[in-house]
């Protein structure tokens, strides 16, 4: 095996959409890190799942877990600087007004329930320009290619049983950040702009070195990842968020130089606990 990089940090969604936590260890399996997008916002009048794809608002909160003695709570701190947790009523109201659709905050259903995760279809392929518009792209850019999209995403918001949209594992590398860095140094490469699990901070290369790994396996700490596929790009990289604002040329240089991609999925096919430092290497 080859030692490609180390885990620099570590960060964790517990709600669907909205800036997550930082941590120096976290122990993760199939379904991803533990208390990872464990709650999503849903919309009452569209009975759908919402991110930050189509609720950007979303991304001035801050979630962080919390457990009592017999349940996982989440407290969502706002843009105003007041914090509500999940076990208080008002939470919903609040996050209504916040994204301007009454919504509910709901904690992940079981694969039983499949209406839960089911996609709003308003009319004959209405759902789709939706999604297209989530990806601002100007003229003359391209768009990922939907028609490649199983059926599943087409029936479907997330991956039913789970908030993720493809896999629970997305990771990027310092190399990827400094390579479009350079490109247009005026741009607020802050890793929260793109909200991966893992930040791995590479040791040789340069350029969008993940990329690259695409179908090979890493291995962290007896951990094993899948890395499955990359992560195109739509206008969530642009938005504001807590100290950082709204900065359209983020994503015009992610189109331009990177092939709209940046970062990649991963599966995780064995258990393990993930701490900042730790090795990463390519099997």
């Amino acid at each position: 095996m080859k030692k490609v990089g180390i885990i620099k940090e570590i960060w964790r969604y517990p709600v669907k959409g909205m800036a997550g936590e930082k941590s120096e260890q976290c122990s993760i399996g199939p379904k991803g890190l533990a208390g990872d997008r464990l709650w999503a916002l849903r919309d009452v009048a569209r009975q759908e799942i919402q991110s930050c794809k189509f609720r950007p608002e979303l991304l001035k909160c801050i979630a962080t877990s919390r457990r009592d003695q017999t349940n996982e709570h989440v407290d969502i701190r706002f843009p105003e600087g007041d914090s509500i947790g999940s076990d208080d009523q008002s939470i919903h109201h609040k996050l209504s007004a916040l994204v301007g659709h009454n919504s509910t905050l709901e904690k992940l259903q079981p694969l039983t329930n499949m209406d839960f995760y089911r996609r709003f279809k308003g009319g004959e392929r209405v759902w789709l320009d939706e999604l297209k518009d989530t990806f601002t792209r100007e003229a003359g850019e391209p768009f990922p290619d939907f028609s490649t999209f199983p059926q599943q995403a087409i029936d479907y918001v997330t991956v039913p049983g789970t908030f993720f949209l493809v896999t629970p594992f997305h990771i990027i590398t310092t190399s990827t950040l400094k390579y479009l860095e350079k490109i247009q140094p005026n741009g607020d490469w802050d890793v929260r702009r793109f909200r991966p699990n893992i930040l791995i901070e590479t040791e040789e290369g340069e350029g969008l070195i993940e990329q690259k790994w695409i179908g090979q396996q890493l291995t962290i700490a007896g951990t094993v990842i899948d890395c499955t596929a990359t992560a195109p790009r739509c206008g969530a990289v642009t938005r504001e968020q807590e100290n950082l604002k709204f900065d359209k040329s983020m994503l015009r240089t992610i189109i331009k130089h990177a092939e709209q991609n940046l970062g990649i999925y991963g599966g995780i096919t064995a258990q393990g606990v993930l701490s900042v430092g730790d090795a990463v290497y390519m099997r």
